[in-house]
């Protein structure tokens, strides 16, 4: 607005002001000038304003450039520590819940088996997304959810047990439940070591008396964890006889944070 103003009157002069001395010397100095007449000197006030917005634009493209730099090493520490880009994953996160078919939703106890740990491993989660079940970039294999990006996860679980007593019920099985039991659930991870390695575990000590129709427990608990792309984690529980796999009320699920 300033060089149209002086259109008219200073249109060689302000040509002139431009090439009358080196303008990368006055820009270098330009908060260090000092003139009695730079108030009503044209050619002055023509070399401040263009000083100044050239030294706002190499500001500008600097900051832009280490903000680039920035971004590609951010990048390439994450590609080598095994990380995956994080623009088309943005959501990761898991809801499974119970099915109902229980009998095939537990694995044998085998407490001594290599890669499975304690209790009795929960196969068969519900992820169709009936219900209140989803996926969303994470893959479910054999009950177990296959971390797809390395960072930091929050974990949690719920599973409940249920027992109603029944006439036909074997009578060692109605003595075994009724006495004193710990019900136990473990979160377990699975890595490239040989044995699962255990993130979490809660316990309560239940016992039914002879008068009592049914118990109900559930037993809930959740954390953050670090987690590596390809570990997977899944739930197991202790008496799996007992576990109602009822899909309001057992699940298990995990999202980044």
């Amino acid at each position: 607005s300033l060089l149209l103003q002086l259109r008219d009157t200073y249109s060689k002069s302000g040509i002139a002001c431009l090439t009358g001395e080196e303008m990368g010397n006055f820009i270098q100095n330009l908060d260090l000038i000092e003139s009695e007449d730079k108030e009503t000197d044209p050619c002055w006030q023509v070399k401040w304003h263009l000083g100044k917005l050239i030294k706002k634009m190499i500001s500008r493209s600097y900051e832009e450039n280490i903000s680039a730099v920035n971004a590609e090493r951010a990048l390439t520490l994450s590609q080598a520590d095994g990380q995956q880009p994080r623009g088309p994953l943005h959501k990761i996160a898991a809801h499974l819940t119970g099915n109902s078919n229980r009998k095939n939703s537990l694995a044998p106890h085998i407490a001594s088996s290599p890669r499975r740990g304690n209790g009795h491993k929960i196969n068969n989660w519900e992820s169709s997304r009936k219900g209140h079940s989803f996926l969303y970039n994470v893959e479910l294999r054999n009950g177990e959810l296959v971390i797809p990006q390395t960072g930091f996860y929050y974990i949690y679980s719920q599973t409940y047990f249920r027992f109603r007593e029944n006439e036909n019920e074997d009578s060692d099985l109605l003595a075994q439940i009724r006495n004193p039991k710990q019900l136990v659930q473990y979160v377990y991870k699975l890595t490239n070591y040989p044995e699962p390695i255990l993130l979490m575990k809660s316990a309560r000590t239940s016992c039914w008396s002879k008068k009592a129709e049914y118990g109900l427990y559930s037993i809930y608990q959740g954390g953050v964890f670090q987690l590596k792309r390809e570990d997977r984690i899944f739930v197991s529980v202790s008496n799996g006889d007992i576990v109602d796999m009822d899909k309001e009320a057992s699940f298990f699920g995990a999202f980044m944070i």
